[in-house]
Parts: structure tokens; C-alpha cells; sequence
């Protein structure tokens, strides 16, 4: 399909609405930090320490991670809605089993587990790319992003609010809500995008070598997980540093941490404005330098004294402006590739980037100590913004040589 204007809002006969894209993107977005906030409540609730509990982030990507791996080739042999339905029911039971876990191993188990939602981030974007063609599809999926970021950006906000009213259950009784409802709607508007493709399951996986040997696939898919690994950095790090260093309550915390989200928010506002205007890899690189600015402000300033909860967080704004415009427009350039391997190319930039950003996250919690204050991952961020700058003007220089 490539006519996006052919959408019928609940009529699973025709593509989906935008909506319903912006949504599945949404609450994939939102299982990974509304519980941030709650760490610390969650550690003397399974009485563990805080390098335990925090692994609930890094498992959570990892297995994130391989399953993008494995869910792009799935969907492009079997279509993309049968295999979003199904990952959003196993996220509701691994929800449950979060909400009722009795010991931090059964937690982590059932944390794994929610990662299935991630169908609903990679794939809504592989539905994009089979509906509009690449500079539409870069401007589409910022505005997919755009919307998606607002549910993620009060999420901590949230979080931290029913953690202090009610525990750090609720929270995970709001996904569950969220994800239901979001089921329900797929099921109805939902349409089947991707046409049949022919291959035996494992033909489809052999495909593979088709994008691991292209240069701009990997360009385009390191400077998508070298950025965001920025911002996975900070999801690791950043409690730590609210509760440790600044001495914030999960209900601050919340408020603060929606900082990058902010700037994400206008960066995918601007990608979905210009990405068409200006081309995919003017769009990355500008993000890619952002993301790295904002850093070297932020060292800057702690280095002269200036160590506050404001200046730590506020620029943070600049973290998520910079992954706003590169992502989308990242995810775009890897998508369009092999255009004939979107979900599969969809599924292993996503594997890529989360994976990355998996390690990133747990080096985050790691580095960090009683004595270290915020230096350490101002330090990783840094690295990662610097080493996604490199990857976009690798993909410039390449397609010099192909005359592209």
C-alpha cells in the first residue's frame, strides 16, 4: 500500500490511522520509564540493592533488543498487524506478572517478558515505510514520534506521582490499562499493510546479509544507536543521579526527568516539518551535533562550579532535541536502504539501537557511585553523541562515492 490518504479510522480493511500508530509507538515508550521513579522504592521493596533493580532497565532493552532481531523478518513473511497483536497480549500477562511479582527475580522475569511490546514501536514504523515512500516516510514517522513522545514526557511525571500516592504497582496497573485499550484499537483499525512476501520464513531471515553488507545501513543505524545511546545513558544514570546526588523525591524526579522528552517533542516537530525540505542525512547530522553540544555545555558548566539539579536536567533539552531530529530521519534512511526489507531492516536498526543502548545503560549505573557525582555519565553521553556524529558523515561521504 502507498496510499496513506486511504485510511478509515476503525476499519481493519484499509490502513491505520495515525492515531493508532502515534499510540502503539506510545505505549512502548511508556513501559520503558514510567516506573523510573519508583527504583528506589521498588529496591527496599524486594528488599535488594539499587544495581539489582536497576537491571530492570538493562533486561529489558536486551531483550528488547533480540527480539527486532527476530520480529522484522516474522512480520514481513506473516504482515505486520497478526504479529503486533500478539506482542501487545503477551505484554499485558507480563504486566500482570510484574504487578504481582514476590521476590526481584520474578520481576526481572516478568520485566523481560513486557519487552514484547516492543512490536508496537518497530513495527509502526515498518507500516509507515509500506504506506508513503522515504522522504514522506521521514517525515511521517517524526510526526508518529512527536505524538508519542508526549505520552513517554508525563510519564515519569505520572510515575512518580502514583508512587507517592498509591506504590510503585500503580504505575504498572496504568500500562496494563493503557496497553488493553491500545489492543482493542489495533484490532479494529489495524490493517494489513505488508503484502506477502513469498519466502519461507527462513528465506527471509537469509535476507539479512542484504543489509548487513550495505555501508549506509550501518551508518545510518550507528548514528541512530550512538545518539539515542545518549539518551539510554541518561535512562540508566539519571535516577541515580536525582536521588544520590541532588537528593530528589520520586515525585521531583518525575518532573525532572521529563527533560530530554521536552526536546524530543520539538525535534521530531521539526523533523516532521523539514525532513522532506532538507533531505534525511542534513536532518541526522544537525541532531547528531545538538545531542554532542549539549554535553560539552553541560561539562563545561559542572566543571565551573555550576553542578545543579537545573543545569543537569535542563540541558538535557538539548539531548532530546538532537535525538528528535536524528532518529526519525535515521530510522528512514535504514528503512529505505532495501526498501523491499523495510520490517526486517526496521527490526535490525531497532536491535541495534536498543541493544546498544541496553549496554549503555547498565555501564551508566555502574560508573556512578556515592563519590562520583554526575561526571561519569556526563562523560559516556558525550562519547556516544560524538561516535553518532561520526556515523552520519560516514554515510555523507559514502553516498560522495556513489553519487547519490
Amino acid at each position: 500500500m502507498n496510499d496513506h490518504s486511504a485510511s478509515k479510522f476503525l476499519d481493519r480493511a484499509s490502513p491505520p490511522n495515525i492515531a493508532t500508530l502515534i499510540l502503539l509507538a506510545g505505549v512502548s515508550a511508556l513501559s520503558m520509564n514510567i516506573f523510573l521513579p519508583s527504583l528506589p522504592s521498588m529496591t527496599a521493596y524486594f528488599e535488594t540493592d539499587y544495581g539489582v533493580m536497576q537491571l530492570s532497565i538493562a533486561v529489558y532493552l536486551a531483550v528488547n533488543a533480540v527480539l527486532q532481531i527476530v520480529v522484522g523478518p516474522i512480520s514481513d513473511k506473516f504482515g505486520r498487524r497478526p504479529v503486533i497483536l500478539t506482542g501487545l497480549v503477551i505484554f499485558l500477562l507480563a504486566t500482570l506478572g510484574c504487578i504481582y511479582a514476590t521476590n526481584v527475580t520474578m520481576f526481572l522475569t516478568f520485566r523481560m517478558a513486557q519487552a514484547a511490546v516492543v512490536v508496537a514501536m518497530v513495527l509502526s514504523r515498518a507500516v509507515v515505510r509500506d504506506m508513503v515512500p522515504a522522504d514522506q516516510a521521514a517525515s511521517m514517522i517524526g510526526y508518529v514520534t512527536m505524538g508519542m513522545t508526549v505520552v513517554p514526557m508525563l510519564g515519569p511525571v505520572i510515575g512518580g506521582a502514583l508512587d507517592q500516592a498509591f506504590g510503585w504497582q500503580a504505575s504498572f496497573w496504568m500500562l496494563f490499562g493503557a496497553g488493553a485499550l491500545i489492543l482493542w484499537l489495533t484490532w479494529r483499525d489495524l490493517g494489513e499493510t505488508k503484502s506477502a512476501s513469498g519466502l519461507s520464513l527462513t528465506q527471509q531471515f537469509k535476507e539479512y546479509p542484504e543489509l548487513l553488507t550495505s555501508p549506509r545501513f550501518w551508518g545510518y543505524s550507528l548514528a541512530n544507536g550512538f545518539t539515542s545511546g545518549a539518551f539510554f545513558a541518561y535512562l540508566g544514570g539519571a535516577p541515580f543521579v536525582a536521588t544520590q546526588v541532588f537528593n530528589m523525591s520520586p515525585a521531583q524526579m518525575g518532573l525532572y526527568f521529563g527533560a530530554p522528552a521536552l526536546g524530543y517533542f520539538f525535534g521530531n516537530f521539526l523533523s516532521g516539518r523539514y525532513s522532506a525540505r532538507f533531505g534525511v542525512n542534513r536532518m541526522v547530522l544537525a541532531g547528531c551535533t545538538i545531542c554532542a553540544l549539549g554535553m560539552v555545555i553541560s561539562l563545561m558548566l559542572f566543571f565551573a562550579g555550576f553542578a545543579t539539579a537545573e543545569v543537569f536536567f535542563g540541558l538535557m533539552t538539548l539531548v532530546g532535541l538532537g535525538n528528535g531530529l536524528a532518529i526519525p530521519n535515521a530510522t528512514s534512511g535504514a528503512l529505505s536502504v532495501r526498501p523491499h526489507l523495510a520490517g526486517t531492516a526496521s527490526g535490525l536498526s531497532g536491535a541495534i539501537m536498543i541493544g546498544g543502548g541496553a549496554a549503555l545503560s547498565a555501564v551508566a549505573g555502574a560508573l556512578l557511585g556515592p563519590d562520583t557525582g554526575a561526571f561519569p555519565l556526563l562523560w559516556l553521553m558525550l562519547a556516544t553523541s560524538l561516535a553518532g556524529l561520526v556515523a552520519i558523515l560516514m554515510v555523507i561521504r559514502r553516498e560522495r562515492q556513489l553519487g547519490l
